[in-house]
């Protein structure tokens, strides 16, 4: 069939313009609540240092009148899964700890003062933060400082955060 055209059928639809450029995918997160804009963001993990962080929080937003957003970065570290003579496979491990951090957080009595919301994100510690924060309109970020060999070894999310943060970072001691 060298040099025979086949003829577009009459009846068919243009699905896109093929001179057009192609919009970029905005990767859609759901909306935060209203009743939180310019609330405190808090990053909470458990330890001893997040739950100064948070008393201080609930503080800050308590005088603020203002609601409290709580983040729980979750352990999304690959593990790598060996099969044999396979390569390895890399699988997400979950993180049920933000379930348990949230029910002791709704039998927390300290939480009754002011309107709180737990978000819990996977990723680097920093970038959620920061991220949470401007989905939020944040008026601060609120972080434990961090002791030990592993901080002074990769930096701190303190010291990270406030470097890069595009609002207001405070690091309870």
């Amino acid at each position: 069939m060298a040099g025979h055209e086949i003829p577009e059928p009459a009846d068919r639809k243009q699905v896109a313009d093929p001179g057009s450029v192609p919009l970029p995918v905005v990767e859609s997160r759901p909306s935060c609540d209203p009743a939180f804009r310019h609330g405190v963001v808090v990053g909470f993990d458990g330890s001893m240092s997040s739950e100064r962080a948070l008393a201080y929080a609930i503080g800050m937003a308590s005088r603020l009148s203002s609601g409290l957003i709580i983040v729980h970065v979750a352990n999304r570290l690959p593990t790598t899964v060996w099969a044999g003579c396979e390569p390895p496979v890399f699988v997400d491990v979950p993180d049920h700890r933000t379930e348990v951090l949230g029910l002791e957080l709704a039998c927390a009595d300290y939480l009754s003062e002011v309107p709180w919301v737990l978000v819990e994100r996977g990723g680097d510690i920093c970038h959620e933060l920061e991220e949470v924060g401007r989905e939020y309109s944040a008026d601060a970020i609120v972080v434990g400082s961090t002791h030990g060999i592993v901080g002074r070894i990769f930096g701190s999310v303190a010291g990270r955060l406030a470097r890069r943060a595009q609002r207001p970072v405070i690091v309870i001691p």
